[in-house]
C-alpha cells in the first residue's frame, strides 16, 4: 500500500533559525499519527507544511502520491481542526459544518444531508441550531471536528484540539477521537506535547525533538525501545545512568554503573568491552523483594530512602550500597500487601532485557 502523507528529506528555515531540519516520514492510509514533542520541537511546523500554510525550504511534500510541495491549502483534500476550534460565533451548529460545502457551491440537499451525515458522526443531535457561545468545550471541539470531517478529507490535522480541555474532559474525548477516526477511515495526523494523548491514542507516535525525528513507532515500542536518551527521558518515567561494559558473553553485556552496581544487560549491536554508554531502566520494571531470592540475575541490595504515595502506585528512591539513587515504582496492594518503608533494606532485582542501551544525545545547534 502506498504511503498517504511523505515528508520527504524536509527542512523549514525562518532566517538564520532551523525550525525542521532534513525531516523524512511517511503516513499510511488510515493511520492515526502522532507527532510528539516539546514546546519548539518542530511538530507544529511539520503539520503546517504538510497543510499548506507554510512551504519547505527544501524537500517534498507528498499527499496520496501527488507532490503538493508548493500548493495553497485550498489545493490539497486535507482539514484541519485547530487548537481554539475556529468557530463563527454568529452561525449555528449546523451553519458551522456546512460553511465549507457552500464554500465549494454544492447543491442545498448534498449539503443537508452531509450535514446530518457528520452530526451524526459526532453526536451533536439535538444541538444544530445552537451557537458556539451556548455549547461546552468538548460539543465546540465535537462541531470544529464536524466542520473538517464533512467535506471527507484525505487526511484530517489536529493542532493540539484538546489542550483547552479540562483533565477528565481530555480524557474523555481521547477515546472518541480514536473513536471517530476509526470510523471514519481517514489518516489522522495529531500534534501534541501531552504523551499520555499519544500513548493512548496512536497507531505510531513520532517523537520530536530540535527540528528532528528521533524515533518513529507504536507506543509499545518508544515506550519500552526507546533508541535516545531524549525519548526514554521524555516518554514517561525513567532511570538513566552512565554505564562501562566489562565483557560480553551468551547475547549478554556485563556493565559497571555508577556507583560500582554491576549488572547484566541485553547485548546492544557494536558494543565492546570499554565501551561508555547510557542505560535506561523504567521504574516499574525494578522489583523489590524482602528476602534474597534462591536464583536470577541482577540481584542487589539497597535501602529506601523515601516513599511518596500516588494512589494507584507508590513512588520509591533507593540508594544501592555504592550510593547511586535510582526510582521505583510498585502497585499500591493496601493494607494486605507487600509495603515497603523509608530507611528499610530491600533486595532488587531487574531483568536484563529491562535495561535497555541508549543513544546519548548530542550537542547541537537548537532548533524548534
Amino acid at each position: 500500500m502506498n504511503p498517504m502523507v511523505e515528508v520527504r528529506d524536509v527542512s523549514k528555515r525562518f532566517d538564520d533559525f532551523i525550525a525542521l531540519d532534513r525531516v523524512s516520514l511517511e503516513i499510511a492510509e488510515g493511520e492515526f499519527m502522532t507527532f510528539l514533542g516539546p514546546s519548539g520541537c518542530g511538530k507544529t511546523t511539520c503539520l503546517r507544511l504538510i497543510s499548506g500554510f507554510e512551504q519547505p525550504t527544501s524537500g517534498q511534500i507528498l499527499i496520496a502520491g501527488q507532490d503538493v510541495s508548493s500548493d495553497p491549502p485550498y489545493k490539497r483534500n486535507v482539514n484541519q481542526v485547530f487548537q481554539s476550534y475556529a468557530l463563527f460565533p454568529h452561525l449555528t451548529v449546523s451553519e458551522n459544518i456546512a460553511f465549507g460545502l457552500r464554500m465549494k457551491n454544492m447543491p442545498a440537499e448534498a449539503i443537508r444531508e452531509k450535514t446530518e451525515w457528520a452530526v451524526g458522526m459526532t453526536s451533536l443531535q439535538g444541538m444544530e441550531d445552537r451557537k458556539p457561545a451556548q455549547l461546552s468545550g468538548g460539543q465546540r471541539q465535537r462541531v470544529a471536528l464536524a466542520r473538517a470531517i464533512v467535506c471527507e478529507p484525505k487526511v484530517l490535522l489536529l493542532d493540539e484540539p484538546l489542550s483547552a480541555l479540562d483533565a477528565k474532559l481530555r480524557t474523555q474525548m481521547r477515546t472518541e477521537l480514536k473513536n471517530l477516526q476509526k470510523r471514519l477511515g481517514i489518516t489522522f495526523i495529531f500534534v501534541t506535547h501531552d504523551q499520555e494523548e499519544a500513548l493512548s491514542m496512536s497507531d505510531r507516535i513520532a517523537v520530536m525533538n530540535k527540528g528532528k525525528v528521533e524515533q518513529i513507532g507504536t507506543a509499545a515500542e518508544i515506550y519500552h525501545h526507546p533508541r535516545t536518551e531524549f525519548v526514554a527521558s521524555f516518554i514517561g518515567e525513567t532511570n538513566i545512568v552512565e554505564a562501562e561494559v566489562l565483557e560480553r558473553k551468551d547475547g549478554l553485556i556485563y556493565c559497571r554503573l555508577e556507583g560500582g552496581l554491576e549488572l547484566w544487560i541485553k547485548e546492544g549491536e557494536g558494543v565492546r568491552p570499554g565501551s561508555k554508554m547510557l542505560v535506561s531502566v523504567r521504574p516499574e520494571k525494578i522489583r523489590l523483594l524482602r528476602d534474597r531470592p534462591a536464583a536470577g540475575e541482577n540481584i542487589f541490595s539497597s535501602r529506601v530512602s523515601s516513599e511518596v504515595f500516588k494512589g494507584a502506585v507508590d513512588e520509591m528512591t533507593i540508594v544501592t550500597e555504592g550510593g547511586l539513587e535510582l526510582s521505583a515504582l510498585l502497585a499500591n496492594a493496601g493494607e494486605t500487601g507487600l509495603d515497603f518503608h523509608e530507611g528499610e533494606q530491600v533486595w532488587c532485582l531487574i531483568h536484563p532485557n529491562d535495561i535497555i542501551l541508549l543513544v546519548k544525545e548530542q550537542t547541537t545547534a537548537a532548533a524548534g
